[in-house]
Formats: C-alpha cells, sequence, structure tokens
C-alpha cells in the first residue's frame, strides 16, 4: 500500500491536483516573471517529530527533479479544453530545479520552503503534501507490530460504509426540483498513499455511478477515464495583492483575468481569499453572470449558501441556474446534510479530500503549503474560518483587514 523505501513516490508530474495546471498557466500567459516563496505548514500536532522525515524528504525531492511530462501526459493534457497550446508546449520542456525548493528540521519541525520564478515553483505545493504525508503515515505503521494491515481493512470497511449512505441517499424519493448529489474525490494532497487514493477512486467509479463525478487529481482522471474537476485555489487571487494597483481591487482584476482566459469552461469562483462578504462587495452583475458557480472553503457553509444565494436574488439571477461547490473538511454525513438542505435552490458539488482518501483509523496531518510572497511583497488569506490565516507579515494582514474593512457594508461593485 506504501511506496517501498528508497523508491520515488512521485513518479510522474501528472500526480497533481488539476487545478494547479490551469492557475499555471494564466500566471504563466499574464505574469512570468513573477518570483514567489511557498511554506510548508503543518497545522496540527503530528505523533512524532516530522524532522525525523527530513532525509527520506531530501531524498524524495531529488527524485521528484528529475523527472518531466511523458509524452501521454502531454497529448492528455493538450486534450483538455481549458489549456492551450503555448502552455502545453512549455510544460514539454518544464523540469524542477532542486536549487528552488529546500528542507530542513529545526528541533521537532520540518521546514519545507520553495522560492524562484513563480511559474518554476508554483507546482511543488502537491508533491510536497503528498510525499510528506505518505512518508508519515508509512513512519508511523513501521513503528506498529501489525504494520498498515489493519488500517487497510478499516479504511475498506469504512469506504463501503460512505457509499452505503450514498446508495440510500439516492433510494430517497427527491422533491421534483431537486439536483442530483455529485461527489468528487479532492484527496490528493492528504493522501494515506498514491496506491490507496487510486483505490479509492476506483471503488467510488464502479459503485456510485452517476453520483461520483470524477477527481482532482490528472493522474487518476487520465488512467482512469474519469473527468478531471478542478477550480481556482487561493494561491491564484493571493497573487493579484501584489501586483502593481489598487488592493481593494485584487479580487475584480484576478477574476476577470481568469474569465478572460477561460470564459465558462472554469468559471467556479473562490469566495474566501479575503472573507465572503469582501467577495460579494467585488461580484458584481457582471462577473455573477458570467461565473457559473462558487466554492466554499470556509466559515458555515450554510450561511456562506445563504449569503451567495441571496446575492444572485439581489442581482436578478436565478439560483438554481448557479452551483455552489463545498470543499471545506467534508465527510460524507456532512455532505449528505448539506445537500438535503440546499438541494432545490441550487446545483451542489461536493468536494471530500481527507475523508476520503485517508480515513483509516490512522490520524492523517493537516498540512497545508501556502503562496506567503509574490516579488517580495506579502500575501495573506483572510478565512472565514479561525487558523486558517497564514502569512509571515502581521502588518500585511492588519493592512489587509482595514482595506476590506467596510466590504459588508458596500453595496456589490
Amino acid at each position: 500500500m506504501f511506496t517501498p523505501a528508497g523508491q520515488p513516490i512521485i513518479t510522474r508530474l501528472l500526480d497533481t491536483d488539476v487545478y494547479k495546471f490551469s492557475m499555471w498557466q494564466v500566471l504563466w500567459r499574464r505574469h512570468p516573471t513573477l518570483d514567489a516563496h511557498y511554506r510548508f505548514v503543518c497545522r496540527n500536532t503530528p505523533t512524532f517529530a516530522l524532522a525525523e522525515l527530513l532525509p527520506d524528504v531530501q531524498a524524495q525531492l531529488d527524485a521528484l527533479c528529475a523527472l518531466r511530462f511523458t509524452a501521454e501526459e502531454l497529448a492528455w493534457l493538450a486534450a483538455q479544453p481549458a489549456l492551450r497550446a503555448d502552455f502545453v508546449a512549455w510544460l514539454a520542456g518544464f523540469q524542477f530545479e532542486r536549487r528552488h525548493i529546500r528542507a530542513w528540521a529545526e528541533g521537532p519541525t520540518l521546514h519545507v520552503e520553495a522560492s524562484g520564478p513563480q511559474p518554476q515553483v508554483m507546482a511543488f505545493e502537491m508533491f510536497v503534501l503528498a510525499i510528506v504525508s505518505e512518508l508519515a503515515t508509512r513512519h508511523q505503521c513501521e513503528r506498529l507490530p501489525e504494520g498498515v494491515a489493519p488500517f487497510v481493512a478499516e479504511g475498506r470497511r469504512r469506504l463501503a460504509g460512505k457509499i452505503a449512505q450514498l446508495h440510500a441517499l439516492r433510494a430517497e424519493p427527491l422533491p421534483p426540483e431537486a439536483c442530483p448529489f455529485v461527489l468528487i474525490d479532492f484527496g490528493l494532497r492528504r493522501r494515506l498513499s498514491g496506491a490507496w487514493q487510486r483505490e479509492v477512486v476506483t471503488t467510488l467509479r464502479d459503485a456510485l455511478p452517476g453520483t461520483f463525478r470524477g477527481t482532482s487529481s490528472a493522474h487518476l482522471a487520465r488512467t482512469l477515464g474519469l473527468p478531471a474537476v478542478g477550480t481556482m485555489a487561493h494561491e491564484y487571487l493571493q497573487t493579484y495583492q501584489a501586483l502593481p494597483g489598487d488592493l481593494r481591487d485584487f479580487q475584480r482584476r484576478a477574476l476577470a483575468d481568469w474569465w478572460d482566459e477561460f470564459g465558462s469552461t472554469l468559471a467556479v469562483a473562490l469566495t474566501d481569499v479575503v472573507g465572503m462578504a469582501a467577495f460579494l462587495a467585488d461580484f458584481g452583475p457582471e462577473l455573477a453572470r458570467h461565473y457559473v458557480g462558487l466554492r466554499h472553503d470556509s466559515g458555515d457553509p450554510l450561511v456562506w449558501a445563504d449569503q451567495a444565494l441571496a446575492h444572485y436574488a439581489r442581482l436578478g439571477l436565478e439560483a438554481r441556474d448557479k452551483r455552489l461547490v463545498f470543499s471545506d473538511g467534508l465527510d460524507t454525513a456532512r455532505a449528505i446534510a448539506l445537500y438535503r438542505a440546499l438541494r432545490t435552490r441550487a446545483q451542489l458539488a461536493f468536494g471530500i479530500g481527507t475523508h476520503l482518501t485517508h480515513d483509516t483509523g490512522l490520524p492523517p496531518l493537516n498540512i497545508v503549503m501556502k503562496l506567503i510572497r509574490v516579488n517580495g511583497q506579502p500575501v495573506a488569506k483572510l478565512s472565514d474560518s479561525p487558523g486558517k490565516t497564514l502569512c509571515d507579515d502581521p502588518a500585511f494582514v492588519q493592512h489587509l483587514h482595514q482595506t476590506f474593512a467596510a466590504a459588508a457594508g458596500m453595496q456589490p461593485a
């Protein structure tokens, strides 16, 4: 279930989330000269010192930086409607440079940081997270006499229970105006292992046709014949905080560029970089008409949904034609509860990550690798959930708060 010790965990550059490619394309085509700095953070307390993983992390980064996209992967990327020929041609020559990423230990803490030209370093994120997650889980299992086997058995039992929950949901009578329940795998970054994610996704594909609609993993989408699903992430919008122009307008500029690049193909907007109220103040009639939906990633999801639906109503837009995507720490039960509450009010989709790909009884790491600076300027996310703000410059966080403090009382742009 784990990659054997001494072997590369990442063996292909397509083993990443598909939204990395869409963000990569926009920033490569529109802002190719930016420098960026990304930092790895573990938000919870692991059961052992992650610094113990350092030698393995170093070896895995060495192996990662030797990879290139294969001809088959490039052909798959070229067939994706959102990706342009010039970007895919550039990817054909892409290779990570080891000098742009470093890992070190400080006491019990593992540090990983990537810095350099943003088109060169922004793709490190998902690989670093998948590497650390699998190494950490393997490290835990090596200390146990029974190894990983009982946890795999428990994971399969839990997965069968989730499938049973969703079969029961499908058997319920639905109001005639109800949308379908849509499940998407968002579990690459904190997966137990690559092999386990593949087993989970294959099982869901076979057991839940019509309900399971795809995966964020580009590699699994290609090899399992599934839709590749992804929107934008915080790093895309945060990058615009450091670009020339009025900071107050960074969301509008980022969303306008995204629409100009992709049109309706990828028009689902992330709402919580500076909070939902400030987002809605920027999400005026034109953007709201263009974008097909919104993604929730922090704060109370029902409060967020009410805010989004009320905003569409104020603008005279039919909310049932829009899609609300939920992706904030979901499990199956919570997704079903949200579906029952909202299924007649909008189109819905549920991106579930750790609860699908690391729900085996072993405690997963709550790890992220976030953009913290662009061209030497700090950037930040002001989350609607406590503990999710990450920035190395408290003065900039305060400035961002002050810049958007009045947003809740502003009229939509």
